[in-house]
């Protein structure tokens, strides 16, 4: 009897064209879900029968509960080898294997370029505004050259965002509990004395900080207060690290120029979230990581994970 094996959230419908899947025919049935499972009720139904299950990111959370209630589990594998809502405790009570796969930082830096210059030069306004006859030009833009960057974290992404604005011919500085001014100089930008600072003197901050308890709530309204009305805040990294009621708050108020974000408290967002319909807001649904190239590498990998567990050698355990 072959195994069943669910890969969640494959929204685009391309996780069995990416990878030769093939390789597991015999053994393993493989199928997709194109819809988001809200909720353990709705999961449970979905993946009673399923041996192994392969989730997209940090999406679906795996308590200790949900578990209990998929006896057949036997293998879960996430995309990227850094997952905060699994239970590893629980998944190694309950006899599941957890396996991670590689996952690269280009993507999400990509895409923070592409928002903070979509706000800046006020691309969908104008863009939506030539294609609906509206008005010809409505927005100045805002100056990269010369303008102070800002960024949460300088680490494998913080630090590929750091080198395109010096390219942009920024003036770069960074700020992270941990960061050294050598670690700092390294990237050829500058240490922010503190976060404030940062928040202080940037015209535009980037949020590539790690989510978990000690960067949840790094950014509230007392931070949004300390940046320039002109200012704006883009985050790629985690919804936790930025207070979703104190941005929302302080984009109706108009106490910044504008946000990008592309990561949320709720994913996918429901239907009437004020997230949709704030003012000075480029939203985009948590496409950092959806590219090409690292689905490509996700569901590859993931063949090769369950290829390994069958063999009983399995590979990139987590945590």
């Amino acid at each position: 009897m072959r195994l069943r094996c669910a890969v969640l959230d494959d929204f685009q419908g391309v996780a069995t064209e990416l990878a030769d899947w093939s390789a597991l025919e015999g053994e393993v049935e493989v199928f997709s879900l194109r819809e988001h499972l809200d909720g353990e009720d709705a999961l449970t139904a979905a993946l009673a029968d399923c041996d192994i299950v392969v989730t997209l990111r940090e999406r679906v959370a795996f308590p200790g509960s949900l578990f209990a209630r998929l006896p057949r589990l036997k293998l879960l594998i996430a995309s990227g080898m850094r997952n905060t809502v699994i239970d590893y405790a629980a998944a190694q009570a309950h006899g599941v294997t957890v396996c991670g796969t590689q996952s690269s930082g280009i993507p999400p830096a990509e895409l923070t370029w592409a928002l903070l210059l979509g706000l800046a030069r006020g691309i969908v306004e104008e863009s939506t505004a030539l294609r609906t006859n509206g008005p010809w030009q409505s927005t100045v833009g805002a100056d990269l050259h010369g303008a102070r960057l800002g960024v949460l974290g300088l680490g494998r992404i913080g630090g590929q965002v750091a080198r395109v604005g010096l390219a942009f011919g920024m003036r770069v500085s960074a700020w992270s509990p941990r960061l050294t001014k050598e670690r700092a100089a390294e990237h050829g930008v500058e240490l922010a004395v503190s976060k404030e600072e940062l928040l202080t003197d940037s015209d535009f901050v980037t949020v590539q900080v790690p989510g978990g308890d000690g960067t949840r709530g790094l950014i509230g309204a007392a931070e949004l207060a300390l940046m320039k009305p002109t200012a704006y805040l883009i985050n790629t990294a985690r919804a936790s690290v930025v207070d979703q009621d104190a941005l929302l708050a302080a984009l109706h108020a108009g106490r910044i120029a504008g946000a990008g974000v592309d990561v949320f408290d709720i994913e996918p967002l429901p239907v009437g979230h004020p997230m949709r319909t704030a003012p000075r807001l480029l939203a985009t649904p948590h496409l950092g990581y959806v590219s090409h190239a690292n689905y490509t590498t996700y569901y590859r990998q993931a063949v090769e994970n369950i290829q390994a567990y069958l063999a009983g050698s399995p590979i990139r355990l987590l945590p």
